[in-house]
């Protein structure tokens, strides 16, 4: 949309998710082109010029877009596979399928991740991907087109292993990549397709999977190379019990203390799940300013165990929300995290204090606007910033009775989204998809995950 041309949204309840978690409970956005322009109590201003829509939002709330820190898209088409496993079992039952990926089932992995996170309230979304069999063709092209084409704003973290079952990883051997190969794989992926302007549609950032399938070398020279590149960086850290025990046991130290030898604390850097961490670790993450991204689906899906996102936030450690691979979560929707992470981490120390509704929808916005790197452009509802915003459905059966917007939004049932802009665009109408069909994605993801089972002697 032209940046002269205006969209006005009125009537709504706002949840703006600013500094101040400033909420109208009826009020107005105005969007001129891809920049939110301006917002407050009431109806919008009179005379505005050049409005092609107005929108009444009556019985709907407003917020900003959901931001997903933490994914693994080609998990798509594997999901309910090793329901009842630990990670350590999970990954050894599923590596095998998974290293024979490639790129027609990654695109359409891709498609069916992307749509279900969109129509679900996701306007910045990111992948983590890590497994690139010889000769599987250009998976990350493959991802990237896939979300452009979905509508969100994204961030590819290219992934990298180089520590297989033969160098004592759980990858098995014809997975995982060269550490020469690995680097130089990524820096061009950083060369092609990463986007360092304010309203960047596409960015990449440089990301060794995990302690456990990675040498230490990767980690650093991956650090090396994100820092002269400009890109943030991404990895697994601290999930379960057994990693630390591994850490221990293979580098006399645990995995935040590796991490920070190897360059991996950081302000630019951010980790996902961080489920064991201890009180020092905490101060590490706080002191350098290190994100996490919190799964609480995954985390539960596979035992991890409860993060202690009371205790970071307290420190002043950036956390936002994360999917996790649709092996792990099948849902494959943010918003439900909303819910789940106040409902887990109620069950931890601080009990009903751990969390309120309000929390919860900063971590899922601002939260992981932050640790994406991208908290001065979206993430909450300020003149200035991108229109990356939701209109969320609260007028129905479902929410109806309950007075307050927000606790309805992430305690209630999943709330149906009614339009969803991204870069002043409309990716969303009534749950629907704009520009991606649904059907035909559901019918190529489920022929793409037969044909990978077959491949695999499923």
């Amino acid at each position: 949309m032209a940046a002269d041309r205006r969209i006005v949204i009125e009537n709504c309840s706002i949840a703006t998710v600013d500094a101040h978690d400033t909420e109208y409970p009826s009020g107005h956005v105005v969007i001129a082109g891809n920049r939110i322009e301006s917002l407050g109590a009431g109806r919008a201003p009179e005379g505005l010029e050049n409005v092609d829509r107005r929108i009444d939002a009556t019985g709907h709330l407003v917020t900003p877009g959901l931001v997903n820190t933490h994914h693994h898209y080609y998990q798509w088409i594997t999901r309910g596979l090793a329901t009842d496993h630990n990670l350590f079992d999970w990954l050894v039952a599923l590596y095998p399928t998974w290293a024979r990926i490639d790129e027609q089932m990654v695109y359409a992995a891709a498609q069916g991740s992307l749509a279900m996170m969109a129509r679900g309230g996701v306007t910045t979304a990111m992948d983590h991907h890590y497994v690139f069999p010889a000769g599987s063709g250009d998976l990350s092209g493959a991802i990237i087109r896939a979300a452009r084409e979905t509508g969100v704003r994204f961030t590819l973290a290219r992934g990298s292993m180089d520590r297989s079952e033969k160098d004592g990883g759980l990858p098995p051997d014809f997975a995982v990549e060269t550490l020469e190969g690995a680097l130089a794989a990524t820096e061009a992926t950083v060369e092609e397709h990463h986007d360092s302007s304010f309203d960047a549609i596409t960015q990449v950032a440089v990301a060794p999977c995990s302690p456990f399938s990675v040498s230490t070398e990767l980690l650093r020279e991956g650090a090396e190379l994100a820092r002269r590149l400009g890109v943030r960086l991404h990895t697994h850290g601290s999930e379960t019990v057994e990693e630390e025990q591994f850490c221990k046991e293979l580098f006399g130290m645990g995995p935040t203390d590796y991490f920070e030898s190897t360059g991996w604390l950081g302000e630019d850097v951010w980790m996902a799940h961080c489920v064991h961490m201890n009180d020092s670790d905490i101060a590490a993450f706080a002191r350098t300013r290190t994100g996490v991204a919190h799964c609480p689906s995954s985390n539960a899906r596979l035992a991890a165990g409860i993060a202690r996102v009371p205790d970071m936030l307290a420190a002043g450690v950036p956390v936002g929300l994360g999917v996790d691979g649709t092996a792990s979560n099948e849902s494959g929707e943010l918003h439900t995290e909303l819910r789940n992470a106040l409902l887990i981490n109620r069950l931890g120390a601080h009990r009903e204090a751990a969390l309120n509704a309000r929390q919860a929808l900063r971590l899922g916005t601002y939260g992981g606007a932050q640790v994406l790197g991208r908290a001065a452009e979206t993430g909450s509802l300020e003149a200035g910033k991108l229109a990356d915003l939701v209109l969320w459905k609260l007028d129905t059966l479902a929410h109806a009775s309950i007075a307050d917007p927000v606790t309805a939004l992430v305690l209630g049932a999943a709330a149906p989204v009614t339009a969803s802009f991204v870069n002043g665009r409309q990716i969303v109408e009534d749950g629907r998809l704009l520009h991606v069909d649904e059907d035909e994605i559901a019918r190529s993801t489920r022929e793409q995950a037969q044909r990978l089972a077959r491949i695999a002697g499923h």
